[in-house]
């Protein structure tokens, strides 16, 4: 009994951790099926009087905002203007959808972890250049157009009853978070040709990748400061632009994970103690029971540290015993749970290093404790009582 508390200890214990490390990953991963460390911004209305303009003036976003942008702040790695459009008809033979149609350029895709299935390609540099009417479609609206079984690359679509060239299908990926729609449901095709074949002047929104996440605010701030400077609005109008950064996401899920492992670790250590004090019970019988051996072996010349290396020993050797065997069935029931189809709700539980090392910190803790009191006390006891008990 007092073996199969240490092994559901240890069980329980690496289950939790390796859930908690699941967790984490898995969080991680959903968040950044949208880009990693990116931020959207949207143009909003001034609600600052600035320079002789008034309030409530609509601030309107142009492509070579962009690039004003790329060359002026120096925080920002990447950017991307994007357009974007609903209610156009995406027909393939029979079959039609409207979705979300954005224009952009070839940048945007790295920056929003868009990558393309074999056979395919994303927008490139000459596409843009020439106004090609090439369009990429995301994996689940490409199935609806054409079946799973038929490679889309190649074919035509009509946008609006006007063909485009499909150049590349979205490699199916996590992404429980998005502002237009998921990018399964999108289709792309490059800024020019949105330009003029919907006759857009202005932009929907501007995509950009902090250089350094941690340096955010300042990035933020000098955006601020290069558009409030040629749209003529205060740069601490806040409402002049909407900026959703997703670096802050991480940051949430990292103090989100610490708090989740924390308890979930808690609760597994608490069930290891309780196994602990089993043993330590179980070795406290142990010391009554071998009194007069104590006593002999005392009698003999073995010192004190002799008697509590013993009983120490004795406590590590029935703890390893039974963490093994706690280790060797939570390895198990890890590998099975990796089975069931729950990555996408809570991830799969990981049994990474940090859990081990863990795990055998506290092992080693609670096999030394529960050993090292019992054992205190057998070398405290006076070797002529022990051999008259």
């Amino acid at each position: 009994m007092t073996m199969f508390g240490i092994i559901w200890g240890t069980m329980t214990v690496i289950l939790l951790l390796a859930f908690g490390v699941g967790v984490r990953r898995s969080m991680s991963k959903n968040m950044h099926g949208m880009g990693e460390s990116i931020a959207i911004m949207w143009p909003g209305r001034t609600s600052i009087p600035f320079e002789g303009y008034g309030y409530e003036r609509q601030i309107r976003f142009r492509e070579e905002d962009a690039e004003l942008l790329r060359s002026e702040v120096r925080e920002i790695a990447y950017v991307s203007p994007e357009y974007s459009q609903w209610g156009t008809p995406v027909r393939f033979g029979d079959q039609m959808n409207m979705p979300n149609i954005s224009g952009v350029i070839p940048e945007y895709g790295p920056m929003r972890n868009i990558w393309w299935q074999p056979g395919g390609r994303w927008i490139n540099d000459l596409d843009i250049k020439l106004r090609r009417r090439v369009i990429f479609l995301g994996n689940e609206l490409k199935d609806f157009l054409f079946g799973e079984q038929t490679d889309a690359v190649g074919q035509y679509v009509f946008v609006a009853d006007t063909p485009f060239l499909v150049i590349g299908v979205l490699k199916e990926k996590i992404q429980n978070s998005s502002y237009n729609a998921r990018d399964q449901d999108r289709a792309f095709i490059p800024a020019s040709t949105f330009a003029s074949f919907f006759g857009y002047h202005y932009i929907n929104n501007i995509i950009y990748r902090h250089r350094d996440p941690h340096q955010r605010e300042l990035t933020e701030r000098r955006v601020y400061e290069v558009l409030g400077e040629k749209y003529k609005f205060d740069p601490e109008d806040t409402q002049a632009l909407s900026i959703w950064d997703t670096s802050w996401n991480d940051e949430f899920i990292a103090d989100f994970s610490l708090g989740f492992n924390l308890f979930m670790g808690m609760i597994g250590v608490i069930t290891l103690i309780v196994g602990g004090i089993g043993l330590a019970n179980i070795m406290y019988v142990v010391v009554q029971e071998r009194t007069r051996e104590i006593g002999i072996r005392r009698s003999c010349g073995a010192k004190r540290k002799h008697i509590m290396g013993q009983f120490i020993l004795e406590a590590f050797i029935i703890i390893g015993i039974s963490s093994t065997f706690g280790f060797i069935l939570a390895v198990i029931l890890i590998k099975l749970i990796s089975l069931l189809p729950i990555e996408e709700y809570v991830g799969h539980p990981v049994l990474s290093l940090p859990v081990v090392i863990i795990s055998i910190t506290v092992l080693g803790s609670i096999g030394f404790l529960s050993g090292y009191f019992p054992a205190r006390r057998a070398a405290k006891l006076d070797p002529v009582e022990c051999i008259r008990y």
